[in-house]
């Protein structure tokens, strides 16, 4: 347990380094779930290594990604929930870079806390490993970082970092998109990991009972509900790529549909969805009706109930819709692009 490194002054200043090498030490087995024919390092280093495998790859770009959770970790504080929130950091980190055809290789977390309890930490790490897991992406480093003083001893951020890879000439773009193409929704599991700080004010999460059956959610409590993991897309995007001509991925994340969607448009067109198409799920009813929140608002802040928006040529739908159902996916129709000056129309 590396005792020999043991500091009694700092231990006294609140940092305790042994815990620290617990942690890794517990976080291991959960690491290995992760390991791909690219890591070449152990855990422990002061680097992840990771080469990389270019074969059918004529012009390798690595493409990168990093992102947190928000303030979705208070509630996993709250609710003492910690094998979970790990996936929501490979989640908005991988659904991101995947947006322009990039395969996640390695994943890196970074983990502040005010305390470090080797086995919250390691749950914590187990989250990650299985979002991991998800994408196909080798968890090759992290840091814990305890910051007392900073931090109550009870709290924790989480954050991650990813890169992945695409050849220069499979890079999705959007110059192609035209009118006509239709768009196509990939169902999300929950709120994800955005809007939060509005989630917590409107339930005030603080003071809620978070653990009861709510007859709203189908029986399910609003703390699991919201602890739902982001939902990770990345084995249907890469299979979906493989058979169609994608014009467009959008991740709907913080700033929700008006915000998200228009990042894959191109001027001059637009995307034009139908609102009464989109499934959207009992937990946006439950905020809406409990914060008396508008609807413009709440396009505006959550996914609603859609992960991702994909554009895809009309003749190549029903070939999209059969690769990501293949893969375990419900996507459905919401809108198609069209010519227009605003690049986001909900009606």
């Amino acid at each position: 347990m590396h005792e020999n490194s043991r500091s009694e002054s700092y231990a006294a200043a609140g940092v305790d380094i042994t815990a620290g090498y617990k942690a890794v030490e517990l976080m291991k087995a959960h690491i290995a779930r992760t390991m791909t024919s690219g890591v070449v390092s152990d855990v422990g280093g002061f680097g992840g290594l990771f080469e990389l495998d270019l074969t059918g790859i004529n012009k390798p770009v690595l493409v990168s990604g990093t992102d947190g959770c928000g303030t979705k970790v208070k509630l996993a504080i709250l609710l003492d929930k910690h094998d979970t929130i790990g996936i929501d950091a490979v989640a908005m980190c991988v659904n991101d870079i995947i947006c322009c055809g990039a395969k996640p290789l390695f994943f890196l977390d970074y983990i502040a806390c005010g305390k470090n309890v080797p086995e919250k930490i390691a749950q914590i790490v187990s989250g990650v490993a299985e979002g991991c897991v998800q994408s196909g992406a080798a968890l090759i480093g992290g840091e814990t970082a305890e910051h007392p003083g900073l931090m109550p001893v009870e709290d924790y951020d989480l954050a991650g970092y990813c890169t992945g890879i695409v050849d220069k000439d499979k890079i999705i773009r959007n110059e192609t998109m035209a009118a006509g193409d239709v768009v196509i929704a990939l169902p999300s599991s929950g709120v994800h990991s955005n809007g939060f700080s509005l989630v917590r004010k409107v339930f005030d999460v603080e003071n809620a009972d978070l653990t009861s059956p709510c007859e709203a959610l189908g029986g399910k409590s609003i703390g699991e509900t919201l602890l739902t993991p982001t939902k990770i897309y990345v084995k249907a995007v890469m299979a979906l790529l493989e058979k169609v001509d994608v014009k467009g991925i959008s991740h709907i994340t913080g700033g929700g549909f008006y915000e998200n969607i228009p990042r894959s448009i191109p001027d001059g067109l637009g995307a034009k969805i139908r609102k009464a198409d989109v499934k959207v799920l009992p937990i946006f009813k439950l905020i809406q009706e409990t914060g008396s929140i508008s609807e413009r608002d709440m396009y505006n802040t959550f996914n609603m109930g859609v992960g991702m928006s994909i554009v895809v040529p009309a003749d190549q739908l029903d070939t999209a819709l059969s690769v990501l159902r293949d893969c375990g996916e419900e996507p459905y129709v919401i809108g198609e692009i069209v010519a227009s000056e605003e690049k986001i129309e909900l009606c």
